[in-house]
């Protein structure tokens, strides 16, 4: 490998801006017609190079989901020898609508950048604002739907491929795989992971690792978002749906509050930090409630009869079985405990009117899975087959809670359930958790390759690189190089309403270290979010492009 000059580094800075602004000027919203073209123009981007223009054959683009297709495009350099590192990056964003009157201006990061410092100082700002204002006019960062999260990781994993291609004799070879629907439910890594075998087979390659590319947030001065992750968070969404026992409002106690019950169970998991996972001596966030609403249609003088909650819990070392297994007994705790409420008041109530009334209330908590097999003991086999017709006339929906919740109500219904009762499960597509440490030797060898780069681009850019144990977002890694157990994933498809949120994970996936190495910034998602452009577009793709090469000639 020949050592990085100035004019070298000044090349590959630039390359990786002029990358970036025009691929953020592509719109990608997730699920838009922008999404699906998107791979096309990368495709064509990619074939004019006069690598590609040579080497045809090592372009590609497989489709991975949705009408029109939306595709992965995968690019590959080639050198000695048969070892493989695969640099992965989505293109999709989230939507534009926060932007307001910006919108037009959303993904064109030059006036876009313009336009919000004249909105700033035009009026008074909060704390958010403030600081979206000063780093907009430092010129250290650029706005830009996208440009953050993750157009600029693409760009720099770009740049890095054609460094890599114009070396004279370089030791292995680089596939760079841009991906869609990372926002949604990561189907584009996913099919992108169920395709590799065949397409290391094609290629003839070992993929020996992977680097993800995606931004992560720094409200500093960038000394945690300049990082390695070794690890990204897994993902639960949990659901509670509570089955109370529906009463007019004038007697509140002939019935059983399902609103009551929800608020036990509201306020026992909602930020409850000891409910965290503690793993190599980092807390997972704290879990919280998505969405809590009673499922009726109109006004009534009634209690509701079921009401709804479903969480978002991230962990560092639960598995889906030990996560459902300690969600079923907050819930029991939480039940119980508003059934004793209920049972108090209740009897407070009476004995204030002079009433001696003895009240007690029983209930159950059933998983999913449990409930299925009521539905059948009592309507038969026919009782599935009506629920999978409608899982299958709403799994296109744009809302994953909605038609879980549809689903899990109709269950109910098949079921003949009454209350009180809650019904527990997961929501949305599971994300797992993933760490180098699961694959022991080889991914401490991988770490140390990692960490050998990471000294090099300290030195050479006079900056600072952070190794962290967890990639706090979810993200494409939990299906990068993972290969999922079995025996959980029929625990999740068991207790998951809608089939469409399973990991449906074919045999023989590859199996692999990956890491996180990717852009910096703030307000991801947000109106203000921003990369900071010196790391992104001069540190990030020398990082990059160091680390791969380092794991492949791996002199550990």
């Amino acid at each position: 490998m020949t050592s990085s000059t100035g004019p070298e580094l000044s090349s590959l800075s630039n390359r990786a801006a002029e990358l970036a602004i025009e691929m953020t000027c592509w719109p990608s919203v997730t699920g838009s017609d922008g999404e699906a073209a998107f791979s096309g123009r990368l495709f064509d981007l990619l074939a004019a190079t006069a690598y590609f223009k040579a080497h045809p054959d090592q372009l590609l683009a497989i489709d991975s989901h949705g009408t029109p297709a939306r595709q992965n495009v995968l690019a590959l350099a080639r050198g000695k020898g048969r070892r493989c590192i695969v640099l992965a990056g989505h293109f999709d964003t989230v939507s534009i609508a926060n932007y307001g009157t910006l919108a037009p201006l959303a993904c064109d990061p030059e006036p876009l950048t313009e336009a919000l410092i004249r909105e700033l100082s035009a009026r008074d700002c909060n704390s958010v604002e403030k600081s979206a204002l000063a780093d907009l006019k430092s010129g250290a960062f650029f706005a830009g739907r996208g440009l953050l999260d993750m157009k600029s990781g693409v760009a720099a994993g770009i740049a890095a491929l054609e460094r890599f291609a114009g070396l004279e004799e370089p030791i292995g070879n680089i596939l760079l795989a841009a991906t869609p629907d990372e926002e949604n439910r990561s189907r584009g890594m996913r099919s992108l992971r169920d395709a590799l075998p065949a397409i290391a087979r094609r290629w003839d390659l070992d993929i020996v690792g992977g680097i993800n590319l995606d931004a992560t947030s720094d409200d500093g001065e960038g000394a945690d978002g300049r990082a390695i992750y070794l690890g990204s968070v897994g993902k639960f969404s949990p659901f509670a749906f509570v089955v109370g026992r529906p009463t007019h409002a004038g007697y509140a106690f002939d019935g059983v509050s399902a609103h009551l019950i929800a608020a036990e169970i509201m306020r026992a998991v909602e930020t409850n930090s000891a409910l965290c996972d503690e793993a190599h001596g980092e807390v997972s966030p704290a879990p919280v409630c998505l969405e809590a609403k009673d499922v009726r249609h109109g006004y009534e003088v009634t209690t509701p009869a079921h009401v709804w909650l479903s969480f978002n819990w991230l962990t560092h070392r639960r598995t889906p079985a030990e996560l459902l297994t300690d969600f079923q007994a907050v819930v029991e705790k939480a039940m119980a405990a508003a059934l004793e409420t209920q049972r108090h008041n209740g009897e407070q109530f009476f004995e204030r009117q002079g009433l001696s009334r003895a009240l007690s209330f029983e209930g159950r908590v059933l998983s999913y899975d449990a409930l299925k097999t009521m539905a059948v003991d009592r309507g038969g086999p026919s009782a599935l087959e009506r629920l999978a017709a409608l899982a299958a006339a709403l799994s296109d929906g744009d809302d994953p809670l909605a038609t879980t919740r549809s689903l899990v109500s109709a269950l109910v219904a098949e079921a003949g359930l009454e209350g009180p009762a809650v019904i527990i499960g997961f929501s949305t597509l599971h994300y797992p958790m993933v760490h180098l440490d699961g694959l022991e030797e080889t991914g401490r060898r991988f770490e140390q390759n990692l960490q050998t780069a990471a000294r090099t681009i300290e030195k050479r850019h006079r900056t600072s690189i952070r190794t962290k144990q967890f990639f706090a977002g979810i993200s494409d890694m939990s299906f990068f190089g993972h290969r999922p157990d079995m025996g959980q994933v029929e625990l999740l498809a068991a207790n998951t309403p809608v089939p469409a949120f399973v990991d449906d994970a074919p045999d023989g996936l590859l199996s692999y270290p990956v890491v996180n190495i990717g852009p910096w910034g703030r307000d991801y998602h947000q109106k203000w979010e921003r990369v900071h452009a010196p790391y992104a577009f001069e540190v990030l793709p020398d990082f990059v492009f160091e680390a791969a090469v380092t794991c492949l000639e791996d002199k550990t």
